[in-house]
């Protein structure tokens, strides 16, 4: 087990955002946290990566409790994604190459800037290298992010809505490039999702948060219509159009 999340709890002044939370993800693993807005998904993420300090639980990377561990140390396991990227007069291929900063110690080496050109080419962001970031599309934006979380070379990926603001296209190209490389480098990717579809379609365990606490975790088994509904507060259906789970609002 890479992540082991057991009881955490956190709170802003007297009001709790997570309560008694738990669950674990295995390498190769893709883990999408769900529920209303203010439910602390986003919250979550930020003390798996110690943003944040939960005030109870523990949280154990890899055997490891990551609130003992150094920053340093958890840059070389885990990166993060957050909702926000701030552009600016850098280009595509230096951004990537930033993802390398927890490995160079003076400059980067011929390795660091092969792997960049590698991730480049995976992500589909090649012809971009030399590009600059505030001359970017919002999804091609996303990718530069994504890639540059790649080239951390991270045992866990954490996701805060990969896809917000993103077209039909570029969500899929975005999310399909997640589940490749959680497969192919084995790693456990972690990420908040707000669209139902999506996360059924590209996730292989499901976290369902209401009012600070987990409400329902497990693989598909657990999104049924009676638990979305209940989670969503929203009745839903569930049905399956071309051999895939599709949450329908009724």
């Amino acid at each position: 087990m890479i992540l082991a999340v057991n009881g955490i709890e956190f709170q802003y002044g007297s009001r709790k955002i997570l309560e008694n939370v738990g669950f674990s993800v295995r390498r190769g693993e893709f883990l999408s946290i769900l529920g209303n807005n203010g439910a602390g998904k986003s919250t979550l993420l930020k003390t798996l990566n110690k943003i944040l300090s939960p005030k109870k639980g523990s949280i154990l990377l890899d055997g490891q409790e990551v609130s003992q561990l150094s920053r340093l140390a958890v840059a070389l396991k885990m990166a993060y994604v957050a909702q926000k990227f701030e552009s600016g007069r850098q280009t595509v291929f230096d951004a990537v190459l930033l993802g390398r900063k927890p490995y160079i110690k003076w400059e980067a080496t011929t390795a660091d800037l092969a792997l960049v050109q590698g991730i480049l080419a995976q992500t589909g962001l090649s012809e971009f290298a030399l590009r600059y970031l505030d001359e970017l599309s919002g999804g091609e934006l996303q990718k530069v992010v994504i890639a540059r979380a790649l080239a951390q070379e991270p045992e866990v990926l954490l996701l805060d809505e990969p896809t917000s603001n993103l077209d039909l296209k570029n969500q899929m190209e975005v999310l399909k490039t997640i589940q490749a490389a959680a497969k192919e480098k084995n790693i456990a990717v972690v990420a908040v999702m707000h669209d139902l579809n999506l996360a059924l379609r590209f996730s292989d365990k499901f976290l369902l948060l209401q009012e600070a606490k987990v409400f329902m975790a497990g693989g598909l088994e657990v999104m049924t219509a009676e638990n979305i509904t209940q989670a969503y507060g929203v009745p839903v259906s569930v049905e399956r159009i071309q051999n895939r789970m599709v949450v329908v609002p009724r």
